[in-house]
């Protein structure tokens, strides 16, 4: 039973039981000279506690570099037959905000491709050796996830966010590997004060992952979701004129309070330097979700008319269906009718899953009102 939350301890949740918890460790299906470029930034600071999650990550790297090579190999010779659908449909919005149950929900529709958690996980070892290497990954997964009853699998669908961990160090989550050099990673989420060249290495890298995912879906309309890309409308669409959005959103103080909860439980899991206080840490929370929504809310008006739907958290969990047709209608997507019964049975399987009842309190109301105000009539909370 989901019990109300008010307002939860700044502290992260068994912090000193975590530490031996390697197999969690995202920078393991990094390749090699990601994880060095990584420790160079942080000046190969690792908090001893944590060397176990390092020597771990090392140590799959290096196994998976043969794997990689194959991959690299493969790719070299097909880059420039592997066609990305001009049209791709990118699913936004803040971290527990509802874009998980949007993207299993859409993705029950065959007319999209999507990074399994198996591909995002191992980006650059994922075409040519899954069935091989397709078992280490499921194993490393727990059931659900740590901040909620959502179900894990290798097959299931994932943000590609932890594949741009994988291949270069341009991820959100490398904030949380490294919480204690967290402003260098959140500048990478909207990309603004950035060195000169790293946004176009962005998009080089960015679109290489996306070749990977078409090739392995053959060249489906792909299906991609990353709450990070919710700051970077800009540069998505010039790398995709024409590319579809959908945007979550959700009540801002349950937000907040999610995000807490969310950051508590997953830090812990992979992080490799001691985190500073959660009250440094939430600062990064307030910061990163008012530069994401501001630059979100300034770029939207780039967006074509017709590609770009908004949607209620509130709704679309308490009535799904009317709000995917709305989707499909206002993006000018096929096929609703056909796909219907899947996406009944899909809210059917998941009915045993309620969100999170939250208690909000004063502290929590003073604190969000000062800095997230601005959302609150942006999406008209």
């Amino acid at each position: 039973m989901n019990l109300p939350v008010s307002i939860m301890p700044m502290s992260f949740d068994e912090l000193r039981k975590k530490t031996l918890l390697v197999t969690k460790e995202p920078l393991a299906g990094a390749d090699l000279h990601t994880i060095f470029h990584l420790l160079k930034q942080n000046r190969f600071h690792v908090s001893i506690p944590y060397l176990p999650r390092l020597m771990y990550s090392l140590f799959l790297s290096s196994l998976l570099s043969f794997f990689r090579y194959r991959d690299r190999r493969l790719m070299r010779k097909q880059y420039d037959t592997i066609t990305v659908h001009p049209s791709p449909v990118f699913l936004l919005g803040h971290w527990r905000g509802g874009t998980t149950y949007l993207h299993n929900m859409l993705s029950k529709d065959d007319q999209f491709g999507f990074f399994s958690t198996f591909d995002a996980y191992l980006p650059g070892a994922c075409i040519q050796s899954e069935n091989l290497l397709k078992g280490v990954v499921a194993g490393s997964l727990p059931k659900t996830r740590p901040m909620d009853d959502v179900r894990m699998g290798a097959d299931l669908p994932q943000e590609e966010e932890y594949a741009v961990g994988g291949v270069s160090i341009y991820s959100y989550y490398h904030g949380w590997c490294f919480p204690q050099n967290m402003n260098l990673y959140d500048r990478f989420v909207w990309l603004d004060d950035v060195e000169e060249g790293v946004v176009d290495d962005f998009k080089k890298m960015y679109l290489y992952l996306l070749k990977i995912a078409s090739f392995k879906n053959k060249g489906k309309r792909l299906l991609l979701k990353n709450p990070s890309n919710t700051a970077r409308l800009k540069i998505l669409l010039e790398l995709f004129p024409d590319a579809k959005f959908v945007h979550i959103h959700r009540n801002p103080y349950h937000q907040y309070l999610s995000m807490v909860r969310f950051m508590k439980k997953v830090i812990p899991l992979y992080c490799l330097q001691i985190p500073p206080d959660f009250d440094e840490v939430e600062k990064h929370l307030l910061s990163m979700y008012e530069h994401m929504y501001k630059k979100y809310l300034k770029e939207r008006k780039l967006v074509p008319e017709g590609n770009l739907v908004e949607v209620k958290y509130e709704d679309f969990v308490s009535d799904p269906l009317p709000e995917l047709k709305r989707i499909y209608e206002t993006l000018d997507l096929p096929g609703f009718a056909n796909v219907r019964k899947r996406f009944h049975a899909y809210m059917l399987a998941q009915s045993e899953i309620h969100p999170r009842k939250y208690s909000v309190s004063n502290l929590v109301k003073q604190k969000i009102s000062s800095r997230w105000n601005f959302a609150f009539d942006a999406f008209d909370y």
